[in-house]
């Protein structure tokens, strides 16, 4: 990789968005929440958002899953 490149990637914030079914995902900070897609309250570099998810995301299925 590239150093300006990993340097590009590391200015890069992003936050912890969740859907209707508890499925996470990283998403830019600096752009609108997709729909169906809510901010879970956590921001920062990529890495600290995807160790968040790991700890946040448990139980892979859907969340309509889960329930029967």
């Amino acid at each position: 990789m590239s150093e300006l490149k990993a340097a590009t990637e590391k200015e890069v914030q992003f936050r912890v968005v969740v859907n209707g079914d508890g499925q996470y995902s990283i998403w830019p900070s600096d752009r609108e929440t997709p729909s169906g897609w809510s901010d879970a309250g956590v921001s920062g570099g990529r890495e600290v958002c995807l160790e968040k998810i790991v700890g946040l995301w448990t139980d892979m299925r859907p969340v309509s899953v889960r329930s029967e």
